[in-house]
């Protein structure tokens, strides 16, 4: 009977475990896919380690956590199409893309703090990745867990943001970005897609999630995305930006985070209901290329403005 092992992510964090043994053997047995998907529940992220690096087994993994998602908005180039396998290519090659500039330093492929889909009223359940191409140094994916700021939050700033609900638009563009930039940020190029992909969601209804949310099991999640947000809705002013502005700053400096350092035998899957992620980018003249599939669901708690009905927008990376 196949087995697996379980270990913390790292010690000093209260979320996440890695995982050893998972072959595309051990996925056919329902106790293991039933152990996998309690430890996803409880741990919000496993990184899978010692994994066969292929197309089948990154499927097979991800729909031990429900069905996969496609990706039909511009940008995103499918994996074998024709076999619909729900896997997107996520590429950085030199002399393309964007590149930003943090206190000094040029860097491609990097990404905000965020949760995916904040701009839709649906949230997807989660992601599944592998890279493929690993720059040298960099190109790490970062994850934050909600549970650990909500109880990290200042009392007062927690009892201010709590109730409160935040406004998302499909914007891509950093230097439209409202909240939360680090310091001494320049965007130096802008990524081709990032300007198609924002002007098809000029005409999208906006998006609204609550800012903080409680997990069946009586759990609250701090879940803000600095990228993309708008405001804070009823309070689109001075002082509702100054909070949510706060609440941005209030992220960065209480958070925990783990970046993970990509091997070519590592799988990954976070909670996007639960977590933050990001990515730390890297030099601009080394290549990366990620894939990924996504899990679809959604918690129940977003909708759009003024009862509005979108379309069928669907997840957006670059």
């Amino acid at each position: 009977m196949p087995s697996i092992a379980v270990k913390p992510l790292r010690e000093d964090l209260s979320f996440g475990v890695r995982i050893v043994g998972v072959t595309q053997a051990a996925l056919e047995d329902d106790a293991i896919r039933k152990q996998i998907n309690a430890l996803f529940e409880q741990h919000g992220m496993i990184v899978f380690e010692e994994m066969e690096p292929s197309s089948q087994l990154h499927v097979a993994l991800s729909t031990v956590f429900g069905p996969l998602k496609k990706h039909p908005l511009p940008g995103v180039t499918q994996v074998d199409a024709e076999k619909e396998l729900g896997i997107i290519d996520i590429r950085h090659v030199p002399g393309t893309g964007g590149i930003v500039e943090i206190e000094g330093e040029r860097l491609a492929n990097w990404l905000p703090w965020h949760f995916d889909h904040c701009y839709n009223n649906e949230l997807n359940r989660a992601g599944v990745l592998r890279l493929i191409d690993i720059p040298p140094t960099g190109g790490m994916t970062g994850f934050a867990d909600g549970l650990q700021l909500y109880r990290a939050f200042s009392p007062a700033l927690r009892k201010r943001i709590e109730g409160r609900k935040v406004i998302y638009t499909l914007n891509l563009i950093y230097a439209n970005m409202r909240f939360g930039l680090p310091k001494g940020f320049r965007e130096l190029k802008v990524h081709e897609d990032a300007y198609k992909v924002t002007e098809s969601g000029k005409g999208m209804p906006r998006a609204i999630h609550p800012a903080v949310w409680t997990r069946p099991n009586g759990e609250k999640v701090l879940h803000v995305s600095p990228w993309m947000a708008a405001g804070i809705e009823l309070h689109e002013d001075a002082e509702g930006d100054a909070l949510l502005e706060s609440v941005c700053r209030e992220i960065a400096e209480k958070i925990r985070p783990y970046f993970h350092k990509w091997k070519s035998t590592d799988m990954l899957i976070w909670d996007n209901w639960r977590m933050l992620h990001c990515v730390s980018g890297h030099d601009p003249q080394q290549p990366r290329r990620m894939q990924r599939t996504t899990i679809k669901g959604d918690y129940g708690l977003g909708y759009f403005e003024n009862g509005a009905v979108g379309g069928k927008i669907l997840e957006m990376t670059v």
